[in-house]
């Protein structure tokens, strides 16, 4: 399985810094270039590798760490289709009016804008601060939620979560799950922590 981190922002770095300290592979990317990463992935050392955005979007997990809008643009820099492909939705709607959700939860509309892949929902709930921080807390592992539409998808990216250190809790579909998740949900801005 081969990963790939799509924005270098406060989320993304906080991602790629997760799989270097746990030795997981991962390219990273943004629209400015594989020279704008460079910095970062030399801080990180071997195991993230700053590529150019459409090498990246190759990977079989692509996870989207970038502002909500920008999920269009990068669906857009694939070079091949993204059916087979796993799409990780880490974004969250800040400044988006419900009006342009249509009514959906944001991960249908980037399910819509990445037609094959499976869309799953994680990395969203926790301020960039506190994602970035290692989840090791108190005895026990700070709390990942995971939901999508597709159940095998779903338990990859947990196994994923869980290897990065999360404790991965499964919710279901994007339609239950994501909801809780969505921006103003239950679930966000939530520092849970699994004991034992």
């Amino acid at each position: 399985m081969t990963y790939a981190i799509i924005g270098t922002g406060n989320v993304g770095s906080a991602l790629a810094r997760h799989f270097a300290r746990v030795g997981i592979d991962v390219a990273i990317a943004n629209t400015r270039g594989p020279d704008s990463v460079a910095a970062l992935a030399d801080e990180l050392g071997s195991h993230v590798t700053a590529v150019a955005l459409p090498d990246a979007l190759a990977a079989d997990v692509v996870i989207l760490a970038v502002p909500f809008r920008a999920h269009t643009d990068v669906a857009r820099a694939a070079t091949q289709g993204w059916a087979g492909k796993i799409v990780v939705d880490a974004m969250n709607t800040y400044g988006i009016a419900p009006e342009e959700l249509k009514g959906l939860a944001s991960s249908n509309l980037v399910a819509a804008a990445f037609p094959g892949a499976n869309v799953v929902k994680t990395f969203n709930q926790l301020p960039a601060k506190l994602l970035a921080a290692n989840p090791a807390d108190n005895g026990g592992r700070r709390v990942m939620f995971v939901a999508g539409n597709d159940e095998a998808a779903s338990a990859s990216v947990a196994q994923l979560v869980d290897a990065l250190g999360f404790a991965p809790i499964a919710l279901g579909k994007i339609a239950e799950g994501g909801a809780l998740l969505a921006l103003g949900g239950p679930l966000v801005l939530k520092n849970l922590v699994k004991l034992g």
